[in-house]
């Protein structure tokens, strides 16, 4: 009998979803792998067994999710680890981009995450165990990049209610993580995968330099290899005391403590003005 743990993965046919699925198989893991076409997914990963159960999935629809959560429950009798990593990249400045171009990658990106989640947590609050990772992105914690703030806004979005979600599933013995990954040399900046702007303005040549410098230069070249991030996302479900904040690769780190050191300064700077708002007895 395979005692091995349950994965829930969405986003599995690409990417790093899809290196982690086969990771996991080839370990013997248990995955549930999840994709809008299920097709894709047995083309990557291969025929359905005992082990591997492929799911079609409409991340933005309630109720679909919840069948597929069900469906991987029934298959293997339990979930262990959920792992919210579909999303795509919505590049435009925030004048440029419609509002069906903004809702589109909320719904998928944090609101896909948000029904995932809903349906997931009855079973884990009742096992009293598991282990919920959430997707985010270096993009989740600093936001400076002309061009990006859509996409950075629904990966801040994500790291809101995953601290929340840490706090509310600790008393179920549930662990929650979040992961701020850098840049994997994934398909995530090839084209079908990341959305340009359907209308642009002329004017934003610094937002058009940052969409090239992705699409042209940083696409093929990311510094990260997704085979060692699979590893690492098994070495944090097998911890005993997982972080809830946790920085993948070198560039998140160093982007990261340059947001940290730009607020520290900004608060030293500012505090007495910053304090000085107080009732004064």
């Amino acid at each position: 009998m395979n005692t091995k743990k349950v994965w829930f993965i969405t986003g599995a046919s690409k990417g790093l979803g899809l290196t982690l699925t086969k990771k996991l198989l080839n370990q013997g893991f248990n995955v549930a792998a999840t994709s809008r076409s299920k097709k894709s997914l047995i083309q990557e990963v291969g025929e359905e067994n005992e082990n591997f159960l492929a799911l079609e999935m409409d991340l933005t629809n309630n109720e679909n999710v919840k069948k597929a959560i069900e469906a991987a429950n029934a298959h293997f009798g339990k979930i262990d680890v959920v792992v919210n990593n579909a999303g795509y990249s919505q590049i435009g400045t925030l004048e440029e981009l419609s509002a069906d171009e903004v809702e589109n990658n909320f719904k998928v990106n944090v609101f896909g995450s948000l029904n995932v989640i809903r349906n997931a947590a009855p079973y884990l609050r009742k096992q009293q165990s598991g282990h919920i990772f959430n997707i985010s992105s270096i993009g989740g914690y600093t936001g400076n990049f002309a061009g990006f703030g859509i996409y950075c806004s629904t990966k801040f979005a994500v790291a809101g209610f995953t601290e929340a979600l840490a706090e509310e599933m600790k008393p179920f013995g549930v662990h929650t993580t979040l992961v701020y990954p850098g840049y994997f040399r994934t398909n995530f900046l090839s084209e079908g995968s990341v959305q340009t702007p359907a209308y642009e303005i002329e004017d934003y040549k610094s937002a058009r330099e940052m969409e090239q410098a992705h699409l042209d230069d940083i696409n093929g070249n990311q510094p990260n290899d997704p085979e060692k991030a699979a590893d690492v996302f098994i070495s944090l479900s097998e911890q005993e005391n997982p972080p809830v904040h946790f920085f993948m690769g070198e560039d998140a780190y160093h982007y990261a403590n340059l947001k940290i050191e730009t607020v520290k300064e900004a608060m030293a700077e500012n505090k007495v003005l910053g304090t000085s708002t107080g009732f004064k007895n």
